[in-house]
């Protein structure tokens, strides 16, 4: 049975000696698309208190005065509008998950350079992907086509709140010259792995500029080294 739940804000309570804790769930369970229940519950220092079930369209209560607030609830046309248009929620996020199910999402990936302190090493990547499903994935490091398992570190697959996920791992390591990183992607909506190649793109504009200076004071150079041959031949 799959389970959507959302949590209602905690509330407080407090008496000269102790706190009283109180919490609200919605919850969406189904197990096909014809087999849906909505369920509102109310715990009271994780008792549950008060509980409206879709299947039997009401409200009830587990102690006295909970019966009360139940009966009270069941009788309140606006309450049960709501419950309603809840389940249709319910339904409409039931449909979403079902179609995720049935058709994986590709994972929007991207590599870039993170700056930290106290490392032992000179550079470290984060490679991260985004909005992806199902939740397996792998995301492995390759330098210069071999496999890095030292100096990584990742994340866990974390929900990104629309029922995707994401991820993020890291590489610390030292550059060398001509070297090539890759960030390999592995999920069930890629046919095979996919490669991301890691492009210093700052260290290439860097080079050009070094050129281009280079020129320029050679052409500086040229030009005095000219002027003062045509003083001294004149």
């Amino acid at each position: 049975m799959l389970v959507l739940q959302s949590i209602l804000p905690l509330f407080l309570l407090f008496s000269s000696t102790n706190a009283f804790y109180g919490h609200g769930t919605l919850k969406c369970q189904f197990t096909s698309n014809h087999d849906l229940v909505y369920l509102e519950q109310v715990y009271f220092n994780k008792r549950l208190m008060v509980q409206y079930n879709s299947t039997l369209g009401k409200y009830e209560g587990y102690t006295k005065k909970a019966k009360d607030l139940a009966d009270g609830f069941s009788k309140s046309k606006p309450f049960l509008k709501q419950a309603v248009r809840n389940r249709e929620k319910c339904r409409t996020h039931m449909d979403l998950v079902f179609e995720l199910q049935s058709h994986p999402v590709e994972p929007s990936v991207r590599l870039t350079p993170v700056v930290r302190q106290g490392s032992s090493h000179q550079a470290m990547l984060a490679c991260s992907a985004y909005n992806f499903y199902p939740k397996q994935i792998r995301l492995t490091w390759l330098r210069n086509g071999e496999k890095v398992i030292n100096y990584v570190t990742s994340t866990e697959e974390l929900p990104d709140g629309n029922w995707l996920y994401q991820i993020h791992s890291y590489l610390e390591y030292t550059p060398s010259p001509g070297e090539e990183i890759t960030c390999m992607v592995e999920h069930a909506s890629l046919k095979e792995p996919k490669l991301y190649n890691w492009e210093p793109t700052f260290g290439a504009v860097r080079n050009k500029i070094a050129v281009g200076t280079a020129l320029l004071f050679g052409s500086f150079v040229f030009v005095a080294g000219l002027f003062f041959y045509k003083r001294t031949t004149a």
